[in-house]
């Protein structure tokens, strides 16, 4: 990767973090750390109760337990970053360190994206087509539908880190934000960066857009399909299948369109980084609770998971 400013990959940047208030920094870590704690087990007890569970041996379940990983690994990448920062009076990040911690949080973050629609994809088909439902989503086609989420979130994180790596920053350092995000890291630049911004808004929108769309048109399809069920118990029990998900969906969704689909100049940074604690450390916590409360076979699964670890 070729790095264009030397002063930059020398001195690296400075992260302001969620606040520069120096009385406030003991607390948040122990409300963060207290966070990942919480989204480490939690993903990590989905994940073992899928697994020990055969009757969860599904491709919702399946998609559901790599939304979980990635979820670990995304709050991973940010997270411990950031409870280091607030112990610490440097703050600081290098600037190969910035593109890395950038690279895994698209990749991962876009993985989650396509796990959500695979997640869409797996409820419109067991809703609107359950007849063919043990065909359409073979083994096979869910093992490739994830390498494809991967690999379109990776290559595309490539492309984006590439992108970056070619603009200069030669007057301030200090990103105003709790880790290296694209927007507040594009605001430091002293490049041209108008060109970067319209493709990485074209090639964002073609990323993010296709998941998003995809999960839209399928619960479209669910919503006709729930409507013709005569029964007001029958439509209860369809759209219940799908509460969960859709749940994850809005909250996932609603942070990461708030921050990222407006342009630069509208760039606001306390508001987005409240909309960015929702998506890259709420929403993650908060998936284990969303999914097993309001999922009876979770339920199951979690006091099979219980029984098995005290026995």
């Amino acid at each position: 990767m070729e790095i264009k400013n030397d002063s930059s990959s020398t001195s690296g940047f400075t992260l302001l973090g969620i606040s520069s208030n120096p009385q406030l920094q003991k607390p948040l870590f122990a409300i963060f750390l207290i966070m990942y704690l919480v989204t480490m087990v939690g993903n990590v007890l989905i994940i073992l109760a899928i697994h020990s569970d055969s009757r969860l041996h599904t491709p919702m379940y399946f998609f559901l337990s790599n939304l979980s990983f990635m979820d670990i690994c995304f709050t991973t990448d940010i997270v411990p970053k950031m409870l280091v920062n607030f112990l610490s009076d440097t703050k600081s990040i290098s600037y190969v360190g910035c593109l890395i911690q950038m690279y895994f949080f698209l990749a991962f973050g876009n993985t989650d994206s396509y796990l959500l629609a695979s997640m869409a994809i797996d409820r419109l088909v067991a809703i609107c087509n359950p007849l063919h439902y043990d065909v359409v989503m073979n083994p096979r086609r869910c093992l490739l539908m994830l390498l494809g989420s991967c690999t379109i979130s990776h290559v595309h994180s490539i492309f984006y880190v590439l992108l970056m790596s070619q603009l200069s920053f030669c007057a301030s350092h200090v990103i105003k934000h709790f880790f290296c995000d694209t927007q507040p890291v594009l605001k430091l630049s002293c490049s041209d960066t108008s060109s970067n911004q319209m493709v990485v808004m074209t090639e964002t929108l073609a990323v993010i857009a296709t998941p998003f769309l995809c999960i839209l048109f399928s619960y479209l399809r669910i919503i006709i399909t729930v409507l013709r069920i005569p029964s007001a118990a029958g439509k209860w029990k369809a759209f219940s299948t799908c509460g969960s998900h859709l749940t994850v969906v809005v909250l996932f969704y609603g942070s990461i369109i708030y921050v990222y689909f407006r342009p630069l100049s509208m760039y606001s940074v306390v508001k987005d980084r409240v909309a960015t604690l929702m998506y890259t450390v709420v929403t993650p916590m908060l998936n284990p609770f969303i999914y097993s409360l309001r999922n009876k076979d979770m339920k199951m699964g979690m006091r099979k998971l219980r029984f098995r670890i005290h026995s």
